[in-house]
């Protein structure tokens, strides 16, 4: 019996079905079926990809965070993979904002072959936001070094365009990016510190003609999108009293995101949150490197 799934049933849907992902139906290999869970009908949607490495810095992972606030605040639904590392934090990020997230799993949907099983939590909250699980691989089908990379062009397919957070050179997500650049999808990615090897493959894809990016605008400049007023957002936090604790520690000069959180002495999410909002209202801007200040 599935313990947190249950309420949302295995569903497949043919390739010739009105329904199908119409992104996806016009890739070379769209599967013939896909299996899924939750709300599929998202023709009419922009999704977005945000991914990245397993094995991601405190960095990586704000980034993720913030910029997935951010993107669905501005109506984007946020599609990942639902792996550790930066794409959980991804999918964290649009929960938080209420967001609408996808996930493209290599595995079957039912509960025992989801991977990884620390995300099962993860995958309700999707699907209770009105989100959806994505699969091509019936229940039983457990991961394996094929069905993870070959799902990455599921993602590429339904997207508008992916965002590369952190990668190293053999990372799945250039997989991703190298099927969203054959399927002619727009690729971005943020630069990092030249000497870490999660930033070699974000600046492997820049030098090829990915966009690089500083801030959640820079994607929805490229998409003609405009970011979201403060009343079109939401925080599960009094917004007020966070935005004023921010301020205060910016007020001593620009700070890490991992120092104004010392500061505040208040939780990574929230802050996050917060100065993504607060970046959207032009309050803060970001230096690079995850580096704020006030803008005055």
């Amino acid at each position: 019996m599935e313990r947190f799934l249950g309420h949302y049933p295995i569903q497949s849907i043919d390739i010739d079905n009105e329904k199908y992902p119409t992104r996806l139906k016009k890739t070379p290999s769209a599967p013939k079926t896909i299996f899924f869970r939750g709300n599929l009908e998202f023709n009419q949607e922009r999704c977005f990809a945000v991914v990245g490495t397993r094995l991601c810095s405190g960095y990586g992972k704000e980034i993720a965070l913030s910029f997935s606030i951010s993107l669905s605040a501005a109506g984007l639904t946020i599609v990942s993979g639902m792996a550790l590392g930066i794409d959980t934090w991804a999918h964290k990020g649009t929960i938080e904002a209420n967001g609408r997230a996808v996930a493209v799993l290599g595995t079957g949907l039912d509960e025992r072959s989801i991977y990884p099983q620390e995300n099962l939590k993860l995958a309700k909250q999707i699907l209770e936001k009105g989100g959806c699980l994505i699969s091509e691989y019936s229940s039983g089908t457990p991961g394996s070094k094929f069905t993870f990379p070959k799902r990455n062009r599921i993602i590429a397919g339904i997207s508008l365009g992916i965002l590369v957070v952190e990668a190293k050179m053999k990372s799945g997500a250039l997989i991703t990016a190298d099927y969203a650049r054959k399927y002619s999808r727009k690729i971005f990615a943020v630069p990092g510190n030249i000497l870490s090897q999660n930033s070699k493959g974000c600046h492997f894809l820049i030098k090829r003609g990915a966009q690089l990016v500083e801030s959640a605008n820079d994607i929805l400049d490229e998409f003609d999108i405009k970011p979201p007023s403060r009343q079109n957002t939401a925080l599960n936090v009094n917004e007020n009293e966070v935005e004023k604790a921010i301020l205060q520690a910016l007020q001593m000069g620009s700070q890490t995101i991992d120092k104004i959180i010392e500061l505040t002495n208040l939780p990574a999410p929230q802050i996050s949150s917060a100065i993504s909002l607060m970046e959207l209202d032009s309050k803060v801007k970001n230096l690079g490197g995850n580096v704020y200040a006030l803008r005055r």
